[in-house]
């Protein structure tokens, strides 16, 4: 995989594999994806106006001093989630999603997520 510095107009430059995984129960459920990369479709549980929850992804890849990004990739009201990831370990990050709209929202919205790797010196 080419480094960020040798990218080139028009290629993408990230993990060439993914995963996906799908919350069960409701979504405070944590989920299990050992992969750099991936997709989460959520529960399709109630989120009530101004109201946000917090899950556990438990990945292997991932260290303490990595950096997650994470954005609502599809499913569900555009513009109604604010999505951050947060409280990162060793094979664990956590993932909070905050209902911004008007409204309780009752959607299976799927998350996209990679995992870069990063450095404390």
């Amino acid at each position: 995989m080419a480094s960020i510095f040798e990218a080139t107009a028009g290629k993408l430059v990230g993990p060439a594999k993914g995963g996906t995984v799908t919350q069960g129960t409701s979504k405070s459920t944590g989920v299990t994806l050992n992969a750099a990369s991936g997709q989460i479709t959520m529960d399709d549980d109630a989120l009530a106006a101004g109201v946000e929850v917090s899950f556990t992804v438990t990945n292997s890849l991932v260290a303490a001093t990595d950096v997650v990004v994470v954005n609502h990739g599809s499913a569900g009201t555009a513009g109604a989630y604010l999505v951050q990831a947060n409280t990162l370990a060793a094979g664990s990050f956590k993932i909070t999603v905050s209902n911004v709209s008007a409204g309780a929202l009752s959607e299976a919205i799927v998350l996209n997520f990679v995992a870069l790797k990063g450095a404390s010196s």
